[in-house]
């Protein structure tokens, strides 16, 4: 890796890398690569080389699984300056279920070598550490999402969905087809038009082609703090 930003961006996303020997560092150093991907490419599949490690400089991925009949459930969101350990599954024996990776906008990606994570997994017990943390870190999200699907109410989760992008964009406005919004939620298509008709007619939100704009965000915090 010769450029120093990307360098210094490895180097404050990884917690263990005050803690690796001078040999070590150079190792991680020449296995990390800057990888561009376009909006919509798939970075990772079942049947794909196991990729690594991957920390997300720009845009956004989108980590999921999916059925023998195609369905696509969302686990989590991978933004700037969050990491993505599951890519690396290969080397972490407690992840036996295969995931998907798709770039939800273009985005600039480190992507260090899942042959020198393994190895610095093995010889250093800080990267061990960081790599079960990171395990676990993204499982409470698997889980959370999970319980989102079995048993919230659709309104309540896509106000939580809408807020949350909101929040994450910076911008009321979010430039979504109503197909993109059913795959990031793992929901039927219909079923989100049907809601977002409902949302509109209350005022919560106006819709446009290809987007959605958030009006009432007060009313969508109430609906999304509601108990079922």
């Amino acid at each position: 890796m010769s450029n120093q930003t990307d360098q210094a961006f490895l180097e404050s996303a990884l917690s263990f890398f005050p803690h690796l020997s001078s040999a070590e560092k150079n190792l991680l150093l020449q296995n990390t690569a800057a990888v561009s991907y376009k909006k919509g490419s798939s970075i990772h599949r079942a049947d794909y080389k196991c990729l690594g490690l991957l920390l997300v400089k720009s845009g956004s991925l989108r980590v999921y699984i999916m059925s023998e009949d195609g369905k696509e459930i969302t686990l989590y969101r991978i933004y700037p300056g969050e990491l993505c350990i599951l890519s690396a599954s290969c080397v972490l024996s407690s992840i036996t279920f295969d995931v998907y990776i798709d770039a939800v906008e273009d985005s600039q990606v480190l992507q260090v070598s899942s042959s020198v994570i393994s190895l610095l997994m093995h010889d250093n017990i800080y990267v061990e550490a960081f790599a079960n943390r990171a395990a676990a870190e993204r499982f409470s999200d698997v889980m959370w999402a999970m319980q989102q699907i079995l048993f919230m109410s659709f309104d309540r989760r896509l106000a939580i969905f809408l807020l949350d992008e909101s929040a994450s964009l910076g911008t009321d406005r979010l430039t979504l087809t109503h197909e993109q919004i059913a795959k990031l939620m793992g929901s039927a298509r219909e079923v989100v038009t049907r809601m977002l008709k409902y949302f509109s007619q209350e005022g919560y939100v106006a819709l446009s082609r290809g987007s959605v704009t958030l009006l009432d965000k007060k009313a969508l915090r109430k609906l999304a703090d509601t108990q079922p």
